[in-house]
């Protein structure tokens, strides 16, 4: 069984950086692409970030500003996501999904439906 566990939220301020882990456990984690969501209350959940199987594939929606470096590490089976001078509008609950197919290489897509495994999440705050 595919298990998804991500760690590293909490409260931080405007502007300091923060880092995400998630580390999976029970798939061939170097045969998934990877991505980060995250919901607000009251919104849908949003497509962060995603990263392709080897790893050499990135991809950001442009809503996302720039401020987020997805990267993983094959070897330790988890990926990162890293928060760079994070606004109060990014407070949300983020999460990592899997997508057990990368077909093309290119990582998931911004489609909740796609993924096969997420985590629990974890909450993150940022102070104004």
């Amino acid at each position: 069984q595919v298990q998804l566990v991500e760690s590293g939220g909490g409260l931080v301020q405007n502007g300091e950086s923060l880092s995400l882990s998630c580390s999976v456990s029970g798939g061939t984690f170097n045969k998934f692409a990877m991505s980060w969501f995250r919901q607000a209350p009251g919104k849908e959940r949003e497509f962060v970030a995603t990263i392709n199987a080897d790893g050499t594939v990135t991809y950001y929606p442009e809503s996302m500003g720039g401020r987020f470096t997805i990267s993983r590490d094959n070897a330790k089976n988890t990926v990162y996501l890293k928060m760079n001078s994070p606004k109060p509008e990014d407070s949300a609950v983020y999460y990592c999904a899997a997508d057990a197919q990368d077909v093309y290489g290119r990582g998931g897509t911004s489609y909740v439906s796609e993924y096969d495994y997420w985590g629990q999440g974890t909450q993150v705050t940022v102070s104004s």
